[in-house]
């Protein structure tokens, strides 16, 4: 029997099964399934009164609320395209992927209402700015859910090839491109990372992560799909998260790096009971087995990295345990799960030299990690000449370089672009920035290229300190002798006061610490 596939199959699982069941808590307000499924289904019908056509681009700015969840089914039963916004993009940033992508309707938080009236004037296909709050607007959220009514879509009127979520990349490289994503390749993701995210009906999950980047919003399906309670976590501050994790009983969150660092070093970690956490998935930057292993320590549950990009919807691998390489103790279990880790179902990985040849198995030959299959992208919106250039002969072509071993466990060493050529070795900085992390007085690092007459470029560590701790550039050198061959050294070493500059999700922006000593910045070396 041929029944299409789309992520409104998931709510109508949750809503079937678990109707009564408390599963959006957003704030001051809670939801059961049937009544989170039925406020889907009165935006659906009040977006197509107010003349949202099929394929339209329907765009919010919100933090993670219960209004955003919604979108990410409401919109798609009206047949049109969800694009939820990076909140942190300035006015011209905004406006340009606006304007690419034509959206007819923006949807934005009261706290966004300045940035609203700037794009009026900007953003000429935005035809309604329908507020959550209090803000003025041409139409109020709980106005516009009025006017709708509760209606399940039927699913066999469904394009499953048609769009149905637009998310724009960071842009760290070019001009952002939009990632088009198919109602069959979302709920394909959902069946997939389901099984590793979300296989516990009794779970509670903590959305930590904004659900505008590929982090947060690849999991609202699965965990609709699966019945886990979803508790929105609005901003993420640890304290709030604390008071979360002890509130819900929250059983699982996904972090970034520097969010797992600030909860494990936050003051008031052990004024609360965090003893419900089952598994922390940690991803969007490289991890090192000794913040795995002081995340479990600290927070007292399963910690396993894993990796994912907007392109892959976004979870491909997950360094979760397989049976094939038996029980693991002490440093190599930490290790494991600290990895990039082996594909996912739907998930076919390779890490391939540049004539498309499978690198060596041995954790030392260097290759680019290569994806197909269900989970990949349908390409970029309006942009077949950049799909082209990323997906050859079925394979995207991730730009992360990797080294895998024959249990197909993969482990990626850097970014093309942040590799650093010394001398004519190839240094790998996420290498170099685990091993300046694991010094306990070390807060957060980034390890960038300098320019260098001798070497072409030189490793610069840019350091943050935990706050009360002491440290040189003498005692750090000392501290990395054992842990890096000499030419891995960073040559300079810069102390500075934090947090370093980040992305919406965490990610240290390695670009803006970089350009300054490609500039003409005075570089303090270190030995």
């Amino acid at each position: 029997m041929f029944v299409p596939l789309t992520p409104l199959r998931c709510l109508h699982r949750a809503v079937d099964l678990f109707g009564h069941k408390t599963g959006v808590v957003s704030g001051d307000r809670r939801f059961t399934f049937a009544e989170f499924g039925a406020r889907c289904e009165r935006l659906a019908t009040a977006l197509a009164m107010e003349g949202i056509q099929p394929g339209d681009r329907v765009a919010y700015l919100s933090f993670n609320t219960h209004q955003l969840l919604e979108g990410y089914y409401g919109v798609i039963q009206a047949g049109a395209i969800v694009m939820p916004l990076n909140v942190r993009l300035t006015t011209h940033e905004l406006a340009g992927i606006l304007n690419h992508a034509g959206a007819r309707m923006l949807i934005f938080e009261d706290d966004f209402a300045p940035l609203a009236e700037e794009l009026r004037p900007l953003c000429p296909s935005i035809e309604r700015y329908v507020a959550t709050g209090e803000a003025p607007a041409d139409l109020p959220y709980e106005a516009l859910i009025a006017q709708g009514h509760p209606e399940r879509a039927d699913i066999f009127q469904v394009d499953e090839n048609a769009i149905a979520e637009l998310f724009y990349t960071s842009g760290s490289t070019g001009t952002p491109k939009g990632v088009a994503l198919s109602h069959r390749t979302l709920y394909l993701h959902a069946l997939g990372s389901g099984q590793v995210f979300a296989g516990d009906e009794h779970g509670v999950d903590l959305h930590t992560i904004p659900l505008f980047h590929a982090n947060g919003w690849g999991k609202p399906q699965s965990s609709v799909m699966m019945g886990l309670r979803q508790v929105m976590v609005r901003r993420f501050e640890p304290t709030t998260v604390f008071r979360l994790v002890q509130e819900e009983r929250a059983t699982t969150m996904a972090l970034v790096p520097t969010m797992a660092n600030a909860l494990i070093n936050a003051p008031d970690l052990k004024e609360w009971d965090l003893s419900s956490l089952k598994v922390i998935h940690i991803g969007g930057a490289a991890s090192s087995p000794e913040l795995v292993e002081r995340m479990e320590t600290a927070l007292g549950c399963q910690v396993w990295a894993g990796y994912g990009l907007t392109e892959t919807s976004p979870v491909a691998t997950s360094a979760r345990p397989k049976s094939t390489i038996g029980e693991l103790e002490g440093p190599e279990r930490y290790r494991r799960q600290a990895m990039t880790g082996w594909p996912v179902c739907g998930v076919e990985l390779r890490v391939v030299d540049i004539d498309m040849r499978d690198v060596p198995r041995d954790l030392a030959s260097i290759g680019e990690i290569v994806i197909r299959g269900d989970h990949v992208m349908d390409g970029y919106y309006k942009e077949p000449e950049a799909t082209r250039a990323v997906i050859t002969d079925g394979w995207l072509h991730t730009g992360d370089m990797a080294v895998w071993d024959e249990e197909s466990y993969v482990l990626i060493v850097d970014r093309k672009k942040d590799i650093i050529i010394s001398g004519g070795e190839n240094i790998s900085s996420l290498e170099v920035e685990k091993a300046v992390g694991a010094h306990p007085a070390v807060f957060e690092c980034a390890v960038v290229s300098a320019p260098d007459a001798k070497w072409g470029e030189i490793p610069v560590a840019i350091v943050v300190l935990k706050e009360g701790q002491t440290l040189d550039a003498e005692g750090l050198r000392e501290f990395l002798a054992g842990r890096l061959a000499k030419y891995k050294m960073p040559r300079a070493i810069e102390f500075v006061e934090g947090p370093l500059p980040k992305t919406g999700t965490g990610k240290i922006m390695k670009r803006v610490l970089r350009e300054p000593f490609w500039a003409g910045k005075d570089i303090r070396v270190q030995g």
